[in-house]
């Protein structure tokens, strides 16, 4: 068992432990965000409990209550369903066809009142989803990063696009358009950058915006609220709050949701296409769940293999999409293995979210640790080993310690389930088609990471790895970034693609003014370019 002294000093915290520049306070959030204005709720509201427990002066024992946001109902959610469509009045709206220049304007200004919240907003991301002050920071300045990307390459693609053609006699401006009302819904994992890497590109494109919060990862956008107000003209970016049964599927069934970007599970995102009553009319940005596997070779340098090998598998407590979720070892190297990526597994640091080192901590999910442990209690019922009992599989309130399985097999229910968790499956292998099958057979189909130093057989397998996933990594762990890169999956792992480039394309339609090279027609183009009468027909471009 893990040891009584770090048992007993995550149990639970006491308020006076807590250092003064990680307390968090409590953040009741009492307004949403509706047509530009930040409305007073008056009605019921949910708590949010952090992961971290606390014990109070009466010596009870709890999650630590860190506030409340508004519950809002199907009234609210179709009132910002209006907003919406209000503002983007069907493409006549003072957002979508302003100018390329003073949109990015806007996003600027934006993105630099954005930075002012950077502590504030940290602070309730690690308390709010447990998530490390190092990887908290991470994420917040990877957003902003995102967001500067995302203006810098909108203004490429607009001087790409300024330019007119002229083919068979026909002159034509070609550019992207807005799809019109999308509906953004982000994942409790990276809340802020997930949630805003399909939110900025659909504003930046001229869209108007619903956004519903994660469950879990609510109260950090708090601070953002009356940025959103002060920073774009009313309606275009609307907040709902609540059970997705009461204020999403309403505003799904009224049809009028031109798009849908949504991060979770692929259950439920082909719930909500369905509820669409024409869900060809409603474009999907989908970034589903996957079982990534790493394929250990028997020439794979260890040395540089195992860090690598564990950072994929528990980063951030393996609640990544990208995670590696499966690991096949050739048996000519599976105890050399297994026994370095036992003590490297026993090396992390398990901890709270401000502690120097920390790389493993609590976990937000309600039941999930229950969860885990139901995982390694069926792996070890049909033949699977927990290869690091003294310290794995360990559950102290919200936290797990994280449990290597050797070895797993089909009967198990991890050999099928995305563990999304600090539980990591072993199975070794004697011919590499038996992983390559597992890929096959697989569900998913997001990425796969090759450990290996023979550059013929990794040339053997790229070819079909390739056409079965959307990304092989050679000698590295699975990954999203960087940004710029195409992000997506086959399978149930992904619809459409995402980067900074793909997301503006994602949100967006090409869309085409054209006429016959008539004298007359030549007369009103050169008078509407030369005058700046229209956005669309110019050609105009920010440098």
């Amino acid at each position: 068992m893990i040891e009584i002294e770090i048992m007993k000093k995550y149990e639970c915290l006491k308020s006076s432990e807590i250092p003064a520049e990680f307390g968090p306070g409590e953040v009741h959030q009492k307004v949403y965000l509706l047509n530009g204005e930040l409305v007073p709720w008056s009605g019921v509201y949910q708590d949010v409990k952090s992961p971290v427990y606390v014990t109070e002066e009466n010596g009870d024992c709890h999650p630590y209550h860190l506030g409340s946001y508004p519950k809002l109902t199907s009234k609210e959610s179709m009132s910002a369903l209006n907003s919406a469509i209000e503002a983007y009045d069907y493409g006549r709206g003072k957002w979508p066809v302003m100018g390329v220049e003073k949109r990015t304007a806007i996003m600027s200004r934006f993105l630099n009142r954005m930075a002012e919240k950077r502590d504030e907003v940290v602070r309730i991301l690690m308390w709010e989803i447990g998530k490390s002050y190092p990887d908290a920071l991470k994420e917040f300045d990877r957003t902003l990063e995102y967001i500067r990307d995302t203006i810098d390459t909108y203004k490429e693609l607009d001087r790409d696009n300024s330019r007119p053609e002229i083919e068979e006699g026909i002159f034509a401006q070609i550019r992207r358009s807005p799809l019109g009302v999308v509906l953004c819904m982000g994942p409790y994992n990276y809340p802020l950058n997930e949630t805003f890497a399909t939110l900025i590109p659909a504003l930046i494109m001229g869209n108007t915006v619903i956004f519903k919060p994660p469950k879990v990862g609510v109260l950090l956008f708090e601070p953002l609220l009356q940025l959103f107000a002060e920073c774009f003209p009313k309606g275009v970016v609307n907040t709902i709050y609540g059970k997705g049964s009461e204020v999403v599927t309403p505003i799904i069934e009224s049809g009028k949701i031109n798009s849908l970007a949504f991060i979770g599970s692929s259950k439920v995102a082909d719930n909500l296409k369905l509820k669409h009553p024409k869900p060809h009319r409603m474009r999907a940005i989908l970034g589903l769940e996957a079982k990534n596997v790493a394929i250990i070779m028997e020439d794979a340098d260890l040395d540089s293999a195992i860090p690598e090998i564990v950072s994929g598998a528990l980063s951030f407590n393996g609640q990544r999409c990208t995670a590696l979720k499966m690991l096949y070892v050739h048996e000519s190297i599976k105890d050399e293995f297994l026994q370095r990526l036992v003590a490297a597994v026993d090396a992390l640091k398990v901890g709270l979210p401000w502690e120097d080192g920390v790389k493993i901590t609590a976990l937000p999910e309600e039941g999930k640790t229950e969860y885990l442990k139901n995982l390694v209690d069926d792996a070890i019922l049909h033949g699977a080993k927990l290869m690091n009992p003294e310290h794995g599989g360990n559950i102290v309130n919200s936290m797990f310690t994280p449990a290597v399985m050797y070895p797993v097999n089909d009967k198990m229910k991890l050999y099928y389930e995305e563990q999304f968790g600090p539980v990591v499956p072993v199975m070794s292998y004697h011919d590499i088609e038996e992983p390559l099958q597992y890929i096959i057979n697989s569900k998913y189909g997001q990425q796969v990471s090759l450990f290996g130093t023979n550059s013929d057989t990794i040339a053997d397998l790229i070819d079909p790895l390739v056409n079965q996933l959307c990304r092989v990594n050679i000698n590295s762990q699975c990954q999203r970034g960087p940004d710029t890169f195409p992000f997506t999956g086959r399978k149930d792992s992904a619809e459409g693609t995402l980067s900074v480039y793909d997301a503006l394309r994602s949100f967006s339609i090409r869309s085409i003014v054209a006429a016959k090279g008539t004298e007359t027609n030549k007369d009103i183009v050169r008078d509407i370019i030369r005058n700046n009468k229209s956005s669309f027909l110019s050609t105009d471009y920010i440098l």
